[in-house]
């Protein structure tokens, strides 16, 4: 079956080739947390150096496979960021629908700047 093309990033993504690679992720994630945890468990002696370098590997491996599927439920909306501001939802219009204008520290351009880009942008006659 072909999947429905989405955009991920700037590159078309077959939907189901991008769920399949994540539910392959998250398995690798699990099973090197897995395998951390049995290495705790199963070693007589956990705080010896070789003991806790190979929980760190399993763990920064797990972090590894486990970063992708949650960026890509971030970029769907999908993972609920706590702590993070979320933008205003009664911005400013301006007539026509348009955005406002924001100078380069993300400050809104007064008005009289704005009709100056305006008659700068016109055609000369």
């Amino acid at each position: 079956m072909i999947g429905v093309g989405i955009e991920i990033g700037g590159t078309k993504v077959m939907k189901s080739e991008a769920r399949l690679l994540n539910l392959i992720c998250i398995v690798a994630a699990i099973l090197f947390v897995a395998l951390a945890v049995l290495n705790a468990i199963l070693s007589g002696s956990f705080l010896t150096t070789d003991n806790l370098f190979v929980t760190m590997v399993c763990l920064l491996m797990a972090l590894v496979f486990a970063a992708n599927p949650l960026l890509y439920l971030k970029d769907e909306g999908k993972l609920p960021i706590p702590f993070r501001k979320e933008a205003a939802v009664n911005k400013p219009q301006l007539a026509g629908g348009a955005p406002p204008m924001l100078d380069a520290k993300g400050r809104e351009v007064p008005a009289d700047v704005r009709s100056m880009v305006a008659n700068m942008k016109q055609k000369p006659r």
